[in-house]
């Protein structure tokens, strides 16, 4: 493990006045999809292990990504019998990384756990996380070993994926890290401060520096339901992580397009020398096919590559929200977002 130190600019964000009893040291932040069934298994067992770990003084975020199950339902009812429960409804399905950050916005806890609703992060994994952060680690990472009803497929691409993010950007991510995670609130304060639309968690977080551990897990069996997360959503998730971090994309675009061109000013030396000295070059359309084609499929990856860019570029001139609140639930009173 390193040893903790503390860096980074101090930033000053308005503070929203907590009417609860106990001000929480610890907030867990979770988004749900589809996960009416797994909420109250979730519940229970974070509560029985924060009510061991710090008594009361404990929050319990859940962020209702636009479910169409009873999710809501569910939040409301835990958020009207415990007050350290809080619930957010976003106003559709705006994405895992999205309805973290809605989480995140609100999250009152001097120590901020990030984790998934179907309990494949162990919940007994949480003391060990906050001993690290008590002993002065601001982010406490978990790195999963296994992953239970996972194909060999996700996982070789999931770990090929950490070395080409690495490569790329270079920010270095370790394979199987996870937003299972917890974070000092002086490192959320720094993480509050990205604006960009192409929101990649993992990548910021480790981007951002101060002093960090990594602990390993063994992922436990989804509770129940199916997965929400498909194969296109996270290839959607790896493109948003590579495309903001790293211009290398862009750079590779230009090395090809330099061999191809080298490639191509080859073939034609080769038909003009065999021209001038008489070679016996057999006329034909086939290598100029050949030729042609290549350079074209080169070009077409490129203006495909440089055109997701001008996309992204696009998004983020817009301004628009990153996520829009429809309703929240044991609050009370008070306001957790500006434009509620």
């Amino acid at each position: 493990m390193m040893n903790p130190s503390s860096e980074g600019a101090a930033f000053i964000r308005p503070t929203i006045p907590d009417t609860r009893d106990v001000v929480p040291v610890v907030s867990v932040v979770v988004p749900a999809f589809n996960e009416a069934e797994n909420i109250p298994l979730l519940y229970r067992r974070v509560g029985e292990v924060l009510q061991k770990m710090v008594g009361k003084r404990w929050e319990l975020i859940l962020v209702d990504d636009g479910s169409r199950d009873a999710t809501w339902s569910v939040i409301c009812g835990l958020a009207a019998d415990d007050p350290k429960v809080l619930g957010v409804r976003l106003s559709r399905n705006f994405g895992h990384q999205f309805a973290l950050l809605a989480g995140l916005e609100i999250a009152q806890g001097e120590a901020v756990i990030t984790m998934d609703c179907d309990l494949q992060h162990p919940v007994e994994m949480l003391p060990v996380l906050f001993e690290n952060w008590c002993a002065g680690f601001k982010v406490v990472k978990t790195l999963r070993q296994d992953v239970c009803d996972v194909g060999w497929f996700k996982g070789w691409t999931s770990r090929n994926f950490y070395r080409l993010f690495s490569y790329l950007s270079g920010v270095r991510l370790q394979p199987g890290v996870a937003d299972f995670r917890l974070m000092d609130r002086q490192v959320l304060h720094e993480l509050l401060r990205f604006g960009e639309q192409g929101l990649f968690l993992r990548g910021l977080t480790e981007w951002i520096g101060f002093s960090s551990c990594s602990i390993p897990y063994n992922a436990d069996p989804r509770a129940c339901g199916q997965p929400q997360y498909s194969l296109r959503k996270m290839i959607s998730l790896a493109w948003k992580g590579v495309s903001s971090f790293s211009i290398m994309p862009l750079r590779v675009g230009i090395v090809i397009g330099v061999m191809g061109s080298l490639l191509s000013l080859f073939g034609v030396c080769y038909a003009f020398f065999g021209k001038i000295i008489g070679a016996g070059v057999v006329p034909g359309w086939a290598s100029t096919l050949m030729v042609l084609s290549f350079l074209f499929l080169l070009l077409f990856i490129y203006l495909g590559i440089l055109g997701e860019y001008v996309g992204r570029i696009v998004i983020e001139v817009r301004g628009r929200p990153r996520f829009i609140v429809r309703e929240t639930a044991g609050f009370g009173s008070r306001r957790p977002f500006p434009y509620e």
